[in-house]
């Protein structure tokens, strides 16, 4: 059976005060735990462990699913979660209250990474690690599904063209120069970098594209 006109126009109002009323009480979620996260951090900076303890409870699962989708060893995520939280609680690293902790603990997770591939050259899977730093200097954006992250490089990296691809598992993989990349394609140096700074862009913008599709989609 059909509803009135005005039935149908309350049923819509008490659906829309609904969708309001839920996403003020999510956003009021987000604000009371983003303010909870910065007393913590404020007392686990003054050397309190139980502090810590809880900290490491809401945000260990966030900061690991970063690391693990950036490395391909998921002993080293392990090492290096544990290596961010540490600074934390050295005192390594300070808070700044004007800006959202889960931002401030990637960056503390990224400059943990960036000093794993100096210490690491000589390991082959680092070059993912330095690739996926890489596209996050590219990205304004900050996603939260990080667990992701690996599959959709791994599946935009297998959209681009086969001059790309094969240019960027040169420098990426086999770690070679562009002056050695460019020798072997048979193009200019400069070609080269073009190239590969295309292929860093495009990479970026499919990972981009993922990141917004809905699971239910």
């Amino acid at each position: 059976m059909a509803l009135s006109p005005s039935a149908t126009k309350t049923a819509t109002d008490a659906h829309e005060r609904a969708s309001r009323s839920s996403s003020g009480f999510v956003h009021y979620q987000r604000q009371h735990a983003a303010e909870e996260d910065a007393l913590l951090i404020h007392a686990l900076q003054s050397n309190d462990r139980e502090a810590l303890g809880a900290f490491v409870q809401r945000q260990q699962g966030f900061v690991f699913g970063y690391l693990r989708s950036r490395l391909a060893d998921p002993t080293d995520a392990d090492d290096l979660c544990q290596e961010v939280f540490l600074r934390c609680l050295a005192g390594k690293v300070r808070f700044r209250g004007d800006v959202p902790v889960r931002p401030w603990l990637l960056g503390v997770a990224r400059n943990v990474l960036r000093e794993h591939i100096r210490r690491n050259r000589r390991r082959k899977e680092v070059e993912w690690t330095e690739l996926c730093l890489e596209l996050d200097t590219l990205s304004a954006e900050d996603h939260s599904n990080y667990r992701e992250v690996h599959d959709w490089l791994n599946a935009c990296i297998n959209t681009l063209g086969q001059s790309a691809h094969d240019a960027l598992k040169m420098h990426y993989y086999a770690r070679l120069k562009m002056a050695q990349i460019a020798e072997k394609m048979r193009r200019s140096e400069g070609a080269v970098k073009l190239l590969v700074f295309r292929a860093r862009q495009a990479l970026k913008e499919c990972v981009t594209r993922k990141s917004r599709i809905s699971p239910d989609e």
